[in-house]
């Protein structure tokens, strides 16, 4: 029986999630299904002003946003499959209707040599972070970024934690409105608070047939190194 990539990093530790945060986050290629989330975030923040030209940045690559804003509509869409190297792919594409309309893209594979998941954020894939799961005491899934590695073309490199954000994300289910909830703060080490935002969603499985997932969920690049 196949497993997701979240099964496979958490191994006994998967079966103390929340039966709803195992069923959300035990999806795979195999599994034909797809999830929508679509709810409201309570709130959208960032942090004081000397953040947002590194927000800004941000947009060009559907990374992160300068925006901010109370009840704002959102939704988040998984979807598993194969990408072009083979490997188990989980899409978190998420979008925010603040002005124009804003995205937050990433995409999940497991690194088999370290059992962790590695998320290459943005349309093109040239930050790879590493991802390390735990379970929280509300049967939620915990989600701590760790090292981070700029990809282009033959260009490698560790990137400087100075630069960027250390994300700490939260994701359960409540039981008593019945709804997803989700947490997410992003960090910088030296600027502090950068960026984050917390509301519920509800979710909608859809059913899918061998290689039905939309094209349009794909990113424009796909990146083979972890």
């Amino acid at each position: 029986m196949s497993k997701s990539i979240y099964q496979q990093v958490l191994g006994a530790d998967f079966d103390r999630l929340h039966p709803k945060v195992q069923e959300r986050f035990g999806i795979h290629s195999k599994s034909l299904k797809g999830a929508i989330g679509r709810g409201s975030m309570d709130r959208v923040w960032h942090g004081p002003l000397y953040t947002l030209p590194f927000l800004m940045i941000g947009t060009w690559r559907h990374i992160m946003f300068p925006e901010q804003g109370q009840n704002v509509p959102f939704t988040i869409e998984n979807w598993a499959y194969l990408d072009s190297f083979g490997r188990e792919t989980v899409t978190w594409l998420r979008s925010f209707r603040l002005g124009r309309g804003r995205r937050f893209d990433a995409y999940m594979v497991r690194d088999p040599h370290r059992n962790l998941i590695v998320d290459y954020l943005g349309t093109h894939q040239h930050l790879a972070v590493d991802i390390h799961l735990s379970v929280a005491e509300n049967g939620g899934l915990r989600l701590a970024s760790g090292e981070q590695r700029f990809y282009e073309g033959r260009l490698g490199f560790k990137f400087p934690m100075l630069f960027s954000g250390v994300a700490s994300v939260c994701e359960w289910f409540d039981d008593e409105t019945g709804k997803h909830r989700i947490e997410v703060e992003v960090r910088n080490k030296l600027w502090g608070p950068l960026f984050g935002y917390s509301g519920a969603f509800d979710l909608e499985w859809v059913d899918l047939s061998p290689g039905q997932v939309p094209d349009r969920v794909r990113p424009l690049r796909e990146e083979s190194r972890h």
